[in-house]
């Protein structure tokens, strides 16, 4: 399985070429989309933090701005 995704070919069989690429392509996909999950649950616990920080400011307790 190892050499097929790295390209070897064991033969000139069409359908082992064809089925080295479709899991090539497939190899691909799934990088590609871990990628944009990656980059979204990055921005998701971003923004969790940052909600979990303004709650933690409590308005009532706060300075008022020097003017």
């Amino acid at each position: 399985m190892a050499k097929a995704l790295l390209g070897y070919v064991g033969g000139s069989d069409p359908r082992l070429l064809a089925e080295m690429r479709r899991l090539q392509q497939r190899v691909q996909d799934l990088e590609s989309e871990l990628g944009r999950i990656q980059a979204e649950n990055d921005a998701l616990a971003a923004a969790a933090s940052h909600d979990r920080i303004m709650e933690s400011v409590d308005a009532h307790q706060a300075e008022p701005a020097l003017t």
